[in-house]
């Protein structure tokens, strides 16, 4: 019996062991996405400034992914640039390098979308963060938050963004906002249930100078 006792707690402070050992990653996870809806198209210069704050914030190991919102963004198609840096510096440095001449050579040539699928490009990202196994996840979204589908696109799902970051930059206000408020208000109240319903944190960043606190994780 004594024997039996010892390797019972012999197996028990094993698995103790093991479940001490166990560690959640510590790397960091950006997906950004940019409106290409109409004239929000000029606003991309500077979403081009903010990805390049990203790059210079991000360290080895840690992802990023940048994707266009347009007509239906579920789409891998959608991703314009995605990149897991390399635990050597000297790697993580050409590959940030090469990132930001793929979004320059995609902001000279982007054409305005007719539509503006927020939802889908929201799902894609958070298929594309978990798959990516980082440990703080954070969804940038550059636009004016006004959702436009076309006909027949289903998007009334659920969000899944369990434990992640969804900020909203630059969220200018429609001609019709100043005519009536209440539907700049609006937007971003619906927009923060859908996030906040999935289980993330939202937030809204006007101020770009306040964007490294957001990175900050």
């Amino acid at each position: 019996m004594k024997r039996r006792i010892l390797m019972v707690l012999a197996l028990l402070g094993m698995l103790g062991l093991n479940g001490c050992t166990e560690t959640q990653p510590t790397s960091r996870g950006v997906y950004m996405l940019m409106d290409t809806s109409g004239t929000y198209t000029q606003e991309l210069e500077q979403a081009q400034r903010v990805i390049n704050f990203i790059l210079a914030n991000l360290q080895p190991g840690d992802s990023f992914a940048v994707a266009r919102v347009d007509t239906g963004s579920f789409s891998e198609k959608d991703i314009v640039a995605k990149v897991t840096f390399d635990d050597r510096p000297s790697k993580t440095n050409q590959q940030k390098r090469i990132f930001r001449d793929q979004i320059d050579q995609f902001i000279k040539s982007v054409k305005p979308s007719a539509h503006t699928d927020i939802t889908g490009g929201m799902l894609q990202a958070s298929e594309w963060l978990n798959e990516a196994g980082t440990g703080h996840n954070t969804v940038l979204i550059y636009s004016d938050l006004k959702e436009d589908l076309k006909e027949g696109y289903v998007r009334d799902i659920p969000l899944q963004v369990d434990g992640f970051s969804v900020v909203a930059l630059n969220v200018t206000k429609l001609r019709s906002d100043n005519v009536d408020p209440r539907e700049y208000l609006n937007r971003l109240m619906t927009w923060q249930d859908k996030v906040e319903s999935g289980g993330g944190q939202w937030q809204v960043v006007n101020d770009m100078d306040r964007l490294e606190s957001v990175l900050t994780l």
